[in-house]
């Protein structure tokens, strides 16, 4: 690679994202000079971060809990799976982080359920699709940048890294290349890399995510292309189980039209009744919830072969929860709603075989009534989400889609954010933090912590490592 270019820092930040412009300000704060490299070209670039809800929380648990409380959440909703010194870490420091990002400047605000303690201020969530600009996610990286400015730091965007450098076994430098073609080398005594997951690289999901990407929704920046990922291998960094994603079910119409992107989810109608495949059978436990859903969604030959069925009852009550609540802002986006006051008439709408629906429906109701939803295949669950009967006229049906988010598993790292080979030991200089990062998320059960709160405790946290060792 030619390199036309040399750039000298202290820390080398690769990814604007939030858990790279955390690790970049806290190492400036601490007098180091800082250069991050962002990929994108544009002023305002995309990524998740910019498109964020902005609600802090950890497992669906209020950041204000006690800390042991959070990590004994976090493993037992990883299966025991997470890496016990970074569940630590997110369970202790998520509510540090949050007091740190108000002192630069960052504003939050109260969510609407018992664990949105800190929501980003003004908040993203909308009904009206993708909307931005001037909201939580887009002030926080503007704030961020600001101050990092004030301190002499810089965002050199249109830089994409390519390729680490390593001398006598430490990471010295990277090599990349400017959007105009032209390479660049940066020299650096830490590097940081925060560029997000892999979930819009096909090549690197079709397997550990998904037999076909291609009939899954991004639901997300579409940014994450994993280069992170794969300099790190090639620099001998061990990566985690790459199974998992963070993401949920929604309207199959969210394909072609952003009215319905990334909201409304189908999570509450589906957990409250089913999810069939073509054949008209239940094929995952949808008391599990939509991530978990989503994901066994995703394995399926053909991912978009399912459709959610309910009644009037849980259109009534599920399909009115939430904050951007399918009832009614699917319909009004203009996805698609079979309805019929027969489950024969709904299927044969739906294009789902009439008698499996109904010989389906029948066996899940009876369970309901006889609470021995254990007994069916595959068992149905109720610890999360009860079980509600689909009985009462109309009946609904929904074509589904999975959206991905970001995915779970990512570059091995230890609580301080140091990059681990295979075998576990530290690769000297060299540092990741936020969604490029596993050992936390994902796994046998697709455990969800929480994407916020794990990136910026590993930014914070790798940044002040980077501190401690200087």
């Amino acid at each position: 690679m030619s390199t036309d270019e040399l750039l000298v820092c202290d820390v080398a930040v690769i990814g604007a994202g939030i858990s790279g412009m955390i690790a970049a300000l806290r190492s400036a704060q601490g007098g180091r000079r800082v250069l991050v490299f962002e990929k994108t070209p544009d002023q305002r670039y995309i990524c998740n971060s910019r498109l964020t809800a902005g609600i802090w929380h950890c497992c669906l648990t209020d950041i204000l809990d006690d800390p042991a409380v959070l990590a004994s959440r976090i493993m037992d909703v990883t299966g025991g799976n997470a890496r016990p010194d970074l569940a630590k870490a997110v369970a202790t420091d998520g509510i540090r982080v949050v007091r740190w990002m108000q002192s630069v400047g960052i504003r939050f605000i109260k969510g609407p359920n018992h664990y949105q303690s800190f929501m980003l201020s003004p908040p993203t969530i909308t009904p009206q699709g993708r909307q931005w600009e001037g909201r939580g996610g887009d002030v926080m990286l503007r704030t961020f940048e600001d101050e990092l400015n004030k301190l002499g730091g810089k965002i050199l965007r249109g830089h994409r890294a390519l390729e680490l450098v390593k001398s006598e076994g430490k990471v010295t430098s990277f090599a990349g290349q400017k959007a105009d073609g032209v390479g660049f080398r940066v020299q650096a005594k830490a590097v940081v890399i925060a560029d997000g997951g892999f979930q819009a690289n096909p090549e690197l999901t079709r397997g550990p995510v998904s037999r076909d990407p291609s009939r899954l929704l991004q639901r997300n920046a579409a940014t994450g292309m994993g280069d992170g990922l794969k300099m790190a291998q090639a620099a001998g960094a061990g990566v985690s189980d790459l199974r998992g994603f963070y993401g949920h079910v929604q309207s199959r119409d969210a394909l072609r039209t952003d009215k319905l992107w990334p909201y409304a989810w189908l999570d509450y109608l589906l957990g409250a009744g089913m999810i069939v495949g073509p054949d008209g059978k239940r094929f995952t436990d949808e008391g599990l919830g939509g991530t978990v859903v989503a994901n066994e969604m995703a394995q399926l030959p053909d991912p978009l072969d399912t459709t959610v069925i309910a009644d009037e009852r849980i259109w009534a009550e599920r399909g009115t929860f939430n904050m951007v609540p399918p009832n009614p802002w699917l319909e009004r986006g203009g996805g698609t709603i079979h309805r019929a006051s027969t489950l024969e008439e709904l299927a044969s709408k739906a294009g789902i075989d009439p008698a499996g629906l109904v010989a389906q429906v029948k066996a899940y109701n009876d369970a309901v009534r006889t609470q021995e939803l254990q007994r069916l295949v595959p068992p149905r669950s109720t610890h999360k989400l009860d079980a509600y009967p689909i009985e009462k006229a109309p009946f609904y049906a929904f074509p589904a889609v999975a959206g991905i988010t970001y995915t779970m598993g990512g570059i091995s790292i230890d609580a301080n954010g140091r990059v681990l080979t295979p075998d576990g030991d530290p690769i000297a200089g060299l540092y990741a933090a936020g969604c490029a990062t596993g050992g936390l998320e994902g796994g046998e059960k697709k455990g969800y912590v929480g994407g916020l709160v794990k990136s910026s405790v590993t930014g914070l946290r790798a940044a002040e490592a980077i501190l401690a060792e200087a």
